[in-house]
Formats: C-alpha cells, structure tokens, sequence
C-alpha cells in the first residue's frame, strides 16, 4: 500500500464551518434558523481564532515552518471566501426576505429622519452612560478585551490636526439589537449605528473623518502546569480571569480605515503577530442568534420530544426488567431526569457515582445529586473543570456539590475525564447496580438540540465494571493502570479502547478475505487519530465496505484508489446537532454495536478517559440500525 494520506484536520475544520454557512443558504430552512446559522458559523470561526491559530502558532515554532505557513495561506483563502458567501447570504436572501415579512432591518443603512426621536431617546436614556473614551495617543494604558466591540473614531481640529479616540460598544451590557415597531414596518437596527448617529453630539466642535468598528481575538489557553492536585479549581479559576487577556490571534477591522490609522492602532495594541482580517462593518455577527425577530412564520414547528411511558412502577422496576434506550432530542429527556431523581429518594440506594463534563447552568440533575446527598446517600461526582469555555459553570456547580456534602474529585490536568457515565448502588437482591450510559453531556438543556443517545441498564456485564472504572478513577493516579484485562464488556481509553477497535477491524478484514459478510459504519463528530485511520485505510484494501458520518473534522479522504476506494463519508449538518458516536461491525452478519462518548481523535484516545459501551439488547440494536440507515 502507498504511503496514507490525510486531510490537514484545520483545513478539515474551516470546510466543516462552510458547511454550515451553506445551510443559512437554503430556501428551504426556515429564515430563523437560516439566521442562526450565520450565528453559528460566526461563532465557529471566533473559535477557530481562539483555540485553533495558537496551536499553529504554536507547531510553526517547532515543526515544518514551510507547511505551516501553507496551511495559514490556504486558511485565509478559505476564511475569505467563506466571510464573501456569508455577505452574500445576509444581504442578498436574508435582509430581503426579512423585507417581505415586514421587517426592516438596516443593515450598512442610515437611520430613518422618522426614527431619529425614538432613537435619540434610547440613546441618551440607555446608551450614553455606558460609553468609555478612550485617546489613542501616547503611552495607552488601555487594554481591548477579548471579542469585545469598539469603534475607533478619526477627528480632525481646526488646525487639521487628526486624532484617534477609541469607543466601546457596550453590547455585553445591552441589547446588540434595538427593535423599533411602527404601524407598517418593523426595524431593526445595531447598537454601533445608534453610537455612529450621535457621534457629533459626543464631539462637539470638531470634525469626524471618519469611524471604523474594530474587534481583537485573544488566545483561549489556560496555562496548566502538569498538576494541580487539590487546589486544582483555585488555579483555574485565577487561570479564567486571565484567559480573555490571553495574545491577540486576530485583528478584525472595518474597511476603508487609513493605513497609516490601522498601523498606528496595531502599534499601540501590539497586534503585529495577529492575523490582521478586513472584514465588514460589523463584527460579532453570533448575535444575530438574538435578532428580535418573533415570528411563527420564520421558525420550525415546535417539536417536543415524545414521552416514554413507564411500564412498572418506577423507572428503577423498567430498567431492572429491560435495557431501555432514548434518543435525543426526538423522545424527551425526562427520563434521564427522573433516573437521578428517583436515586435521590429511594430509600434502597446507598451510593450515586456520575462524571460531569458541561453541566447546564440550572442543572436539575446537580440538584438531584444535592439532595440525594442531604438525604443520607454517597454521592460521589467526577468533575471536568478543564471543559473549554464551561470551566466557570462547572467550578460554579463544583463548589456547590461539595458544600452540600457531595464528594468531588478532579481529574488532573494531563487526563481529562470525558466520559458520560453514571451509576446508582443500592440494597437489591438482584439488580444492586442501574447504569446510565451515554454518548453527550449530562446536560438537559443540549438535550433539546444534540442527537445523543442515552442507555440505561441493570446488566451485569455493564454495571460491574461501571463500579470498577468509578473506583479506579476515584483513586486519583495520573494515569491509570493500563490492564485491557480489568474491561472485558466496556471500551475505555487509556486501557483497552483503541485495541479492542483495532481488533474489531481487524476481524472484519479477516472476514472478507474468507468471503464472509464484512462492513463498518461509523459514526463520529470527529475523525482525526492516524492509526485508526490507516487501520480503516487496510480495511478497505481489503475490500471492507466502510460508511462513515462524520460531522467535523475529518482527515481520513474517501474515495482513493489504493487507500480509501471503499469508503464513503456523510456530513450531517441539520436542524439538530449531530453528537452521538455509534461504531457498528458487521461481524458475519451478526452484528456488534458499540455506543458512547469518545471520538477518534488524539486527545480522546490518548488523553482522556472515555467510555464506549456495547448494546446487547435486540431491539435496542434494531433501533441504532434503523436510525443509522436513515442517516
């Protein structure tokens, strides 16, 4: 076989975002969700400046410097494109049907001579206190924060003279959007052109060039050292308040501001490494999300997931009968709700035992866990502060549970713990463990917009090494002991989760050789991790026939001769997330179905504790294959 060949998993990732800004492209989705989705894609790529341009950085200092200056070159490329089809997008299909509804909103308009009273008093009533000036001259002591909007105003004197002040646009205090309701039209118009408006109220006496609204992206990194042992929550949160003063990874600018304005301002905010990026007038278009746009006619019908019916008494009696299986969003998250609610006051449990990774900020489920502990249980709460952009909400949460008698344990800071996993142990005679396994977070505000599923059970298979995986990790080792012994049912990583896959592939090669049935499918959120890919890569030269669902990233190529030619990939991007990660082997027709929370990546395989769990129940495993058939 030729050398394999891999997609760069950053270019992946920006051809991933397009996807999604060709979703807000389509007639056929609702106008709202078209607009959230220019939202999304907004929001992706303020990540992508975030996380993903420091780690270039980053290899560009250490590994091929040629290469990776190819890959940021491709990736302004693509960035530019893709911020043209969205300009495109807006303005030549968003604003006008907005338009044909009824709604005005102006976008790089001036505002109506008719709304200049109603403006002018929300202005000087809501806005005007909140303005900061700031001279960007001399030695400037200010510091622009992270995402943040400001709006860099060119003043002339009598004498000629220019000079540059720096204003705030205090959308992280106020509404982005103001809506003005008239009796024929509607408008909508932006915080920043209210501010533009009345600029020469702001500066009586002189002249405005010109104004030009500007945002810094900073890195999102957490500076970790390899431990932080017990006062691991103290650090990061010292570490949170200093992420949004993390180095600038991109400058974003209005065009048409004066180079000699632009250099100046790089200058004094020292954004001579940041990607300088012209962009449009306006930044920060994730608010769009926030559009005061209320109206049935621009939205999907409301679709609220189907209630599972109980059959015994309580949920323990039906998981003690029968594995159950809920997908999300399409059936309700209820039942997960009532698994820790009912744990929290059944006189019979003793123990409850669950993983935390992003935790909804009214979390139900925390609440359960509070009480089943001031009700006599131990509950014992694994809690993953290192879940970038939740480690405030899960610190929050973290202090919270342990106040109220809750046992927290921290994983340290090499090893994140990324499984969805939890565990009830109580005085039975025969089910003493009930098990909830999942592919997403614990998190019952997503569950109203990830496709994830949920298995809850009482095998013995399952559940028993569930309390092993909870004792080991409760011993606190920086990395566990790697025994793929101590897992025969459940695939864990940093034990036996990669092998067991390899092996699982493997087998499906040995199969096709012999002229049996043999297929994969998979599904991921992201494909990344290169022996897992090669090992797909030998399957199909095999003659494997291998269907993938990847939704982000993805570095194995489909289709080429002598490497992939039986592999195809699907990208699902849609009105729910795709989240759940379902690993399917055809096993001479009698097939094997693993579910859970670990994508291939490097990071999850290699740097995290991830749980797949298998599916054993007949009409569980018709169910995945039905739903992934469809897919």
């Amino acid at each position: 076989m030729l050398k394999p060949t891999f997609f760069n998993r950053d270019l992946s990732w920006l051809v991933f975002n397009e996807r999604v800004l060709m979703e807000a492209e389509k007639a056929s989705v609702p106008l709202m969700e078209r607009i959230k989705f220019l939202s999304i894609y907004s929001s992706n790529l303020d990540e992508f400046y975030r996380v993903r341009m420091p780690a270039l950085l980053a290899l560009q200092k250490i590994g091929n410097e040629e290469e990776i200056s190819s890959i940021f070159k491709q990736s302004e490329v693509i960035i530019n494109n893709q911020l043209n089809l969205f300009g495109k997008i807006l303005i030549d299909k968003i604003l006008p049907a907005l338009k044909r509804g009824g709604y005005y909103f102006l976008y790089k308009k001036s505002i109506p001579v008719a709304l200049y009273e109603q403006v002018s008093h929300y202005f000087f009533t809501q806005v005007a206190g909140m303005l900061n000036f700031i001279p960007l001259s001399g030695k400037v002591k200010f510091f622009p924060e992270n995402n943040f909007l400001y709006m860099v105003v060119i003043l002339q004197d009598n004498n000629k003279k220019e000079r540059l002040v720096l204003i705030n646009i205090p959308s992280n205090e106020l509404k982005r959007f103001l809506f003005l309701p008239s009796d024929s039209k509607k408008y909508i118009l932006f915080l920043e052109d209210i501010i533009q408006h009345h600029l020469p109220q702001l500066f009586p006496g002189e002249e405005i060039i010109g104004s030009y609204n500007i945002k810094i992206t900073r890195d999102a990194d957490l500076s970790l050292s390899d431990d932080f042992g017990k006062d691991i929550a103290i650090k990061i949160e010292k570490q949170l308040a200093k992420r949004d003063q993390g180095f600038a990874t991109r400058f974003l600018y209005q065009p048409g501001i004066p180079m000699r304005h632009l250099q100046n301002i790089k200058e004094i905010f020292n954004l001579n490494k940041a990607s300088v990026v012209e962009g449009g007038k306006y930044h920060n278009l994730i608010d769009l999300s926030s559009l005061p746009v209320n109206d049935a006619r621009f939205d999907y019908p409301a679709w609220p997931g189907h209630q599972i019916k109980i059959i015994q008494k309580t949920l323990f009696e039906d998981i003690s009968a029968n594995d159950t299986m809920l997908h999300t969003p399409y059936q309700s998250y209820d039942r997960v709700l009532r698994f820790f609610n009912e744990a929290s006051i059944d006189p019979s449990v003793v123990e409850i035992s669950t993983t935390l990774y992003r935790v909804a900020s009214d979390s139900r489920i925390v609440h359960a866990l509070i009480n089943a502990a001031k009700n006599g249980k131990v509950v014992t709460v694994i809690v993953e502060l290192k879940a970038r952009f939740d480690e405030a909400n899960n610190i929050r949460w973290a202090k919270r549970m342990k106040a109220n008698g809750i046992k927290i344990l921290y994983s340290s800071n090499s090893l994140k713990v990324h499984a969805k996993i939890a565990l009830v142990k109580r005085k039975h005679p025969t089910h003493p463990y009930l098990g909830l396994l999942a592919t997403g977070n614990l998190n019952e505000r997503t569950a109203r917009f990830y496709t994830d599923h949920v298995l809850l059970t009482a095998n013995r298979k399952i559940v028993d090494e569930l309390q092993i995986l909870f004792d080991l990790l409760s011993k606190k080792k920086n990395t566990p002991e790697k025994a793929p012994e101590i897992f025969e049912h459940l695939l864990v990583a940093q034990f036996n989760l990669q092998e067991r896959f390899l092996v699982l592939i493997d087998k499906e090669i040995e199969n096709v050789k012999n002229g049996l049935p043999a297929y994969i499918i998979i599904k991921l959120n992201n494909l990344e991790e290169e022996v897992l890919i090669k090992k797909l890569y030998e399957a199909s030269n095999a003659g494997v026939k291998i269907q993938l669902l990847v939704r982000g990233i993805c570095r194995l190529i489909p289709g080429l001769r002598n490497q992939s030619a039986n592999i195809t990939i699907t990208r699902i991007i849609d009105r729910f997330l795709e989240h759940g990660r379902i690993f399917i082997f055809c096993n001479n027709n009698e097939e094997q179905i693993f579910m859970g929370s670990a994508d291939w990546m490097s990071r999850n395989i290699y740097r995290r504790i991830e749980v797949c769990f298998p599916v054993y129940d007949n009409l569980i495993k018709a169910q995945i294959m039905h739903i992934i058939q469809l897919q």
